[in-house]
């Protein structure tokens, strides 16, 4: 369970940044959903590498990292937590006074085991020394080694020896593994535009085209943390059984169907087909490398503009287009919306593309994704005077259609300064 607490509302959305809400807001929104995890049973709570300042008394309390009263009074103590509570990737040299291998103030805070990749030697070496100067309390260190092996008992590591090894690869490329998969993929599938024009479901036996640069790449589909943290340094022959775009359409259309691919949609008759298909898609990130740090624009077109080139060739030519998007988070998209019949937020949906087919040519599968979150109406939504375009909660079945009317677009490529 993790990143205890805040990390999820931090100022601009700032990665390792700062949380600025009151105590009561603190509770009422960002910890939310380590009750339900608690309640669950859950065994290990990572801390977040983000501080929290209480705007109702203008109090700064620093990284969460050392919080003792979040970590100990309140996790541990009033909710009632007995499992292991670990520190993040060197998190410990951010908290004031630490370095990467010297930091009792973590410990002392409630944290039972410290993720020190590099340094873990002398980060010993000094935590033993601080034991024996009296500066972290023996009592500390026999709570972390008791929380540890109780973990360690209840998960059975005790019980078995040795442990057998996981065959990952019979388990991760199981029919039933993947039947899950692409099972979860269509159920997350939400549907923000179905206009009157709307092509879907589609016809098993239409000519369809298909566009985007991350049509036929499995690798737009994953993201970050997939076979590397940042989910690049991959291709496609890293997936040999997975399905992207190209081949879902494929496996999917018959009785005289048929799926033509253009990356770029240059010099293609779009009236020759039923029905248009454009990929957009993010480049894979994970954390840091992906932030949209402030004041940059949430448009995805001003990161990728070649998506909207493609889609504009496509667009007003008298054949449905329905837009896919890839993505890890919502972002602006009216200027997309716009130009599409239909459009698909279908997030990462990883190596299982048949999700995605699953649902766009019907059947008895339905659209049941609803958003987790607002969908931005403006690229700088925190100086819009109308910055939520969708509500969370919000998507649409096939039978529904939707008039959302032209969209308001705007070109920003850089969001106004905001006062501190």
């Amino acid at each position: 369970m993790k990143h205890f607490l805040g990390d999820g509302g931090t100022y601009l959305g700032k990665d390792q940044g700062e949380t600025r809400t009151t105590r009561e807001q603190l509770i009422r929104t960002h910890a939310l959903g380590y009750f339900g995890a608690l309640e669950g049973g859950v065994q290990t709570v990572m801390i977040s590498y983000s501080s929290w300042t209480d705007t109702g008394v203008g109090k700064p309390h620093g990284k969460m990292h050392g919080n003792r009263e979040l970590i100990t009074d309140v996790l541990k103590g009033k909710l009632g937590f007995d499992g292991i509570v670990v520190s993040d990737w060197n998190a410990i040299e951010q908290v004031a006074g630490c370095t990467r291998t010297h930091c009792p103030q973590a410990i002392n805070a409630g944290i039972d085991m410290i993720m020190v990749p590099d340094d873990w030697k002398q980060f010993i070496e000094e935590t033993i020394a601080d034991v024996e100067k009296g500066v972290i309390p023996m009592s500390r260190i026999d709570d972390a080694v008791t929380r540890i092996l109780r973990v360690k008992m209840r998960s059975g590591l005790f019980d078995r020896s040795p442990i057998p090894a996981a065959s990952a690869e019979a388990d991760m490329a199981s029919d039933a593994a993947r039947a899950t998969a692409r099972e979860a993929v269509s159920k997350s599938l939400v549907l923000l535009k179905n206009n009157a024009r709307s092509p879907l479901p589609l016809k098993r036996n239409a000519k369809i085209l298909l566009v985007g640069k991350g049509a036929d790449k499995v690798t737009a589909q994953l993201g970050g943390w997939s076979l590397t943290w940042q989910g690049d340094e991959t291709d496609d022959n890293d997936y040999p059984l997975a399905d992207d775009m190209l081949s879902a359409l494929q496996k999917a259309v018959s009785d005289g169907g048929k799926v033509d691919f253009s990356a770029d949609a240059i010099g293609i008759d779009v009236k020759s087909y039923d029905a248009v298909v454009v990929v957009h898609a993010e480049k894979p990130y994970a954390e840091m490398k992906g932030d949209i740090s402030y004041p940059a624009s949430l448009r995805h077109s001003e990161r990728y503009p070649e998506d909207y080139a493609t889609l504009e060739r496509v667009s007003g030519k008298g054949v449905p287009v329905v837009s896919v998007l890839f993505s890890g988070r919502p972002v602006y998209a009216n200027d997309l919306i716009n130009m599409s019949d239909t459009f698909i937020a279908a997030w990462l949906p990883g190596t299982e593309g048949q999700g995605v087919t699953d649902v766009l040519f019907g059947g008895a599968k339905d659209f049941q994704g609803k958003l987790p979150f607002d969908w931005p109406r403006a690229s700088c939504p925190e100086t819009a005077r109308k910055p939520v375009l969708f509500r969370r909660g919000y998507g649409l079945k096939l039978a529904k259609k939707s008039n959302l009317g032209r969209l308001p677009e705007d070109g920003v490529e850089t969001c106004p300064a905001l006062a501190e």
